[in-house]
């Protein structure tokens, strides 16, 4: 067996309060146990129904299954186009095993505003959609009985929340929410409700930094830990993929050392992406267990520089998608099938990245895109930033806090991203965006930032916040000169060109890209056909291949993987056609343009092996040079 070293750094135990309670995610162990409380919740949109919803006859608008969003269940109007306040009420039995323990709800989101009733004493409120939120609720049960929850949901945006909207009141008198951002929006309990149960002593948070040295990785850890008196002992040992202890301490923070470290690293640039290791936290009472708890982690160590981003000391050339949670019927809801088949495609694909546009995405495609090795650029759900108001700039540095605790431990997240397409012409958002850049700094060193800017280079203020500029969000052919192609490879290069010139940061094409109406074809090529987003693409790569001979150019993400659903527009016909793949999931022909291009590019930067079935076979001359494939 290996030699197991511990470089200390505390004697003693780092105590806490419960300032963290709940966002570590919900792990059954030895001494934690879970209830779900997704199913069908009774729903309604009158307040004064609310007591008697349970006695409703409409079905239509009785029952709500979580998670979902509300929108697209019903088959009425006023459903879908709600503006305000809704409520959902269940019942449900905690048993009388839980009594000396305590009892936590942790909600994975829910958009926007919440209130959580239970027993008739409000438990919790939070604010900030698709992040978690928690609270201990044991003083609020009646253990070994049935006991009633009633959340209330507001969706309503303002110049001050995050993301931003207004409301306004149309000439029927019905009100009408406003937003500036190009999707639609979503509400409802999103994401799964769990109940879970601790002991008095428990792991509260967990905070793990990595690095390496030599073949050796370097884990530092320091852990909140709640209940601890003289009595308890603590263990904590790191686990390598198959369960063995490769590293082990007796502190509540410590520096280890795991000897010729598994390194985690992105998919297709090493032949064992997303190499996981496993933070092992005990409590004991004698020898009784009293908490035990499991955080993954990856070691990797990242580096950015003027002119380059590396991952373990390999330059990295990103190449993916910008997305969003979209299905049909579910809306933003967590949708399991639906996760798998897009993770499936993205591997087919052989794309290695994707950002959170425009929000934090769910914990369970956080945890897969750990496993697969899928890099993330990880986003706030800042959109459209304008008016940069005292209190705007509250809820934005706390929808950073809350998305830095629930990702700070995730190999895949390698960019923060504070806002996407901000009004950063304007003068004051310099000020604003410092203070943001410099929040998200105090929390997190080992990341850069960035901001994904669609602003003329020019009028921009917000460019010295951050290292890496994660933007050119810019539509050649689409939005700018549409249905013109010849000009798009030398505007982009002189677009991006002109960014690294005046700020000399890396520059990264997070958004591009052309709508395309699944079946419609046209020779020669015409707006809207999936022929045009083809020729759209194409032009573009040959700009990126140019832009590739300069070290500064780190990327390229299309928009968007798939169709989604927007607000009504003259411009949308049934949503955003922009994705390769359908809202389906079924591929459009620029998803084959795309898995050629992607696949091609491994193969060049990181020696992958090409798919057999990359290129269908014509005739011998059309023979592609091609390794031997190993899975």
């Amino acid at each position: 067996m290996k030699a197991i070293f511990s470089v200390s750094l505390l004697l003693g135990f780092f105590m806490t309060q419960s300032a963290h309670a709940g966002l570590l995610q919900a792990e059954s162990s030895q001494t934690r146990e879970i209830l779900s409380l997704d199913g069908l919740w009774y729903f309604t949109m009158n307040a004064s129904l609310v007591s008697t919803i349970e006695e409703a006859t409409d079905v239509d608008l009785n029952l709500m299954p979580v998670p979902s969003s509300y929108n697209d269940i019903s088959t009425k109007l006023s459903v879908r186009d709600h503006v305000g306040a809704v409520w959902y009420k269940r019942t449900f039995f905690v048993p009388s095993s839980w009594n000396d323990k305590k009892v936590w709800i942790r909600f994975g989101s829910v958009c926007y505003n919440a209130s959580v009733t239970i027993n008739d004493e409000v438990a919790v409120t939070h604010s900030i959609g698709h992040l978690p939120f928690a609270a201990e609720i044991s003083s609020l049960l009646k253990f070994g009985r049935e006991n009633s929850i009633i959340v209330e949901v507001n969706n309503i945006l303002t110049s001050t929340t995050i993301p931003q909207g207004n409301v306004e009141t149309l000439i029927s008198g019905r009100e009408k929410q406003f937003f500036n951002f190009d999707f639609f929006n979503y509400a409802g309990i999103d994401r799964p409700v769990l109940l879970y149960s601790t002991n008095d002593a428990y792991v509260d948070d967990i905070d793990i930094k990595t690095d390496q040295s030599g073949k050796d990785g370097l884990v530092s850890y320091e852990l909140a830990l709640v209940g601890l008196d003289p009595s308890t002992s603590l263990e904590v040992n790191i686990l390598d993929k198959r369960g063995d202890v490769v590293a082990l301490s007796n502190e509540a923070a410590d520096t280890l050392i795991v000897e010729d470290a598994q390194l985690w690293w992105p998919y297709l640039m090493d032949p064992n992406p997303g190499y996981l290791y496993t933070l092992e936290v005990l409590i004991k009472r004698g020898e009784e267990l009293v908490d035990h708890y499991k955080q993954p982690f990856g070691i990797r160590h990242l580096e950015y520089t003027s002119d380059q981003f590396t991952i373990n000391g390999r330059n990295i050339y990103i190449r993916g998608f910008s997305r969003h949670e979209d299905s049909d019927i579910r809306g933003k809801g967590l949708d399991l099938p639906l996760i798998i088949r897009d993770h499936s495609l993205i591997k087919w694909i052989g794309a290695n990245c994707y950002r959170t546009s425009h929000y934090p995405y769910a914990d369970e495609i956080m945890d897969l895109a750990d496993q697969l090795g899928i890099v993330i650029i990880d986003e706030v759900p800042a959109v459209d930033t304008d008016d940069f108001n005292d209190e705007l700039m509250e809820n934005h540095k706390q929808s950073l806090t809350e998305l830095h605790r629930r990702d700070k431990n995730r190999p895949a997240v390698v960019i923060w991203s504070i806002s996407n397409e901000p009004v950063t012409q304007k003068n004051e958002s310099e000020a604003y965006f410092r203070q943001i850049a410099a929040h998200i700094k105090s929390l997190d060193t080992s990341r850069p930032i960035t901001i994904a800017n669609a602003a003329q280079f020019d009028v921009e203020h917000s460019m010295q916040t951050r290292e890496i500029f994660t933007d050119v969000n810019r539509y050649e052919g689409w939005y700018q000169n549409v249905g013109q192609l010849d000009g798009i490879y030398q505007r982009i290069i002189e677009y991006a060109t002109a960014w690294h010139d005046l700020h000399n940061k890396p520059v990264l094409i997070t958004e591009y890209g052309a709508d395309a109406e699944e079946g419609l074809s046209y020779l020669p090529t015409y707006i809207w056909s999936e022929e045009f987003q083809n020729d759209v693409m194409s032009e573009y790569f040959k700009a990126f291949d140019e832009l590739r001979k300069e070290s500064w150019f780190i990327g390229e993400l299309i928009w968007n993987f798939a169709d989604f659903r927007t607000d009504q527009d003259i411009r949308r016909v049934g949503g955003n056609k922009k994705g390769i793949f359908t809202r389906s999931r079924q591929p459009k022909q620029s998803a084959f343009l795309m898995r050629k291009r992607y696949w091609q590019l491994a193969y060049e930067l990181d020696n992958a092996t090409l798919p057999d079935d990359l290129d269908p076979y014509t005739s011998d001359a059309a023979k592609l040079k091609k390794k031997v494939n190993v899975d």
